[in-house]
């Protein structure tokens, strides 16, 4: 299929292949003709890396009607460098067609900044949910006339404790608007969410597990003592020779020693864990994507929200809590058609982990000896 047979116009599609988006991925395919030609709630379960933004970001662009002033859509987001990205990516899809103003706001900048911002002319805001709902008490923001609610990683947004702020959103623009939910898992709790503020005959797609998270991924695992972890590691990253990764700690005292081990073998090593202020966590991110840190060290928790392209690795140093979680972390490489390495690091006893995630995600690792 082509994005021409999908039913975007040839402006988006322009839009689209300049940035190397040239064939539809999975959740493209079965969520952008329906969500152009329709108006309906829509459930979408797709992996982290799959494409998810254009998936949603198309049809939604193709439905403002630029000759109303207000804002017709809200793009919900769990952190602020997933909304900059989608705010970023909305503007590179609408390069050749009528101007479509978007603005994306969050917490952790000068909230006057963004108030000032939003005195233009905007359709879209993206925005985190303890923001939007400051800037809509203060009557800065006006969600009454939104024809499309999205919320992107959803379950993210829960396990980060925004429950109450979503339906404080939801409740506000109940009416006819259509909520369009995207989400790598479906927990307990966000089903409760979906039986209360989505359509019952919302359309539904879920893409398979072996489609999301086997494409282009090599999932492999080394086997040894704690205590030769670092030294694996470090074998491991010279065969890498300078390409970049993520590398994973369950914990953020294991990120913080892993990183300074890191620097001392004068590796360029930007640490990520839950504790930083904004600022600090927005000075590694501006490091790692102009290319001067090689390597991230990170846990779960503060890798929420992250995309970079062009991630060669992403090594499992500690393995997560949760099985969604490798999920989250693999997903990390190989995106955007390219192909990827997650790395593994265990001790004997973890093998059955192993064995777990194979079960679970449908997928089959390789063991290095």
């Amino acid at each position: 299929m082509t994005f021409l047979e999908l039913g975007v116009s040839k402006d988006f599609n322009k839009g689209l292949r300049e940035i190397g988006i040239t064939v539809p991925t999975k959740i493209q395919e079965q969520a952008i003709p329906v969500l152009i030609n329709n108006d309906v709630d829509f459930i979408g379960k797709a992996q982290t890396g799959t494409g998810k933004t254009a998936a949603f970001g198309i049809p939604l662009l193709s439905k403002i009607d630029i000759n109303k002033n207000h804002i017709q859509a809200l793009v919900l987001a769990p952190t602020r460098e997933l909304g900059q990205q989608i705010a970023k990516q909305f503007f590179k899809f609408t390069k050749y067609t009528d101007r479509i103003f978007t603005e994306s706001v969050y917490g952790g900048e000068k909230i006057e900044r963004q108030i000032s911002r939003l005195s233009r002319p905007t359709h879209i805001v993206v925005a985190t949910p303890g923001r939007l709902i400051d800037l809509v008490d203060r009557k800065v923001v006006d969600i009454s006339r939104i024809k499309t609610i999205v919320m992107d990683e959803a379950d993210e947004m829960l396990s980060m404790g925004f429950k109450k702020d979503l339906t404080t959103i939801l409740s506000k623009t109940t009416g006819y608007r259509n909520v369009w939910l995207f989400s790598a898992t479906m927990p307990v709790s966000l089903n409760e969410i979906i039986n209360t503020y989505v359509n019952k005959s919302a359309i539904r797609v879920s893409i398979d597990k072996s489609d999301a998270v086997n494409k282009g991924i090599d999932h492999q695992f080394v086997v040894g003592e704690e205590s030769g972890k670092l030294d694996t590691l470090a074998y491991f990253l010279k065969t890498q020779k300078g390409s970049r990764g993520i590398i994973f700690t369950r914990t953020k005292v294991a990120g913080r020693t892993l990183s300074k081990q890191l620097n001392a073998k004068n590796y360029e090593v930007g640490l990520l864990e839950g504790e930083m202020t904004q600022k600090e966590r927005d000075k590694v991110m501006r490091a790692f994507r102009n290319k001067t840190l090689q390597l991230l060290v990170s846990t779960d928790v503060a890798a929420r929200g992250i995309d970079v392209a062009n991630l060669a690795f992403v090594v499992h140093y500690q393995l997560p809590d949760q099985i969604e979680y490798y999920t989250h972390r693999s997903g990390r490489t190989a995106r955007a058609g390219k192909t990827g390495l997650s790395l593994a690091l265990v001790q004997k006893s973890e093998v059955k982990i192993i064995r777990d995630l194979e079960k679970q995600l449908g997928i089959r690792f390789s063991q290095i000896r």
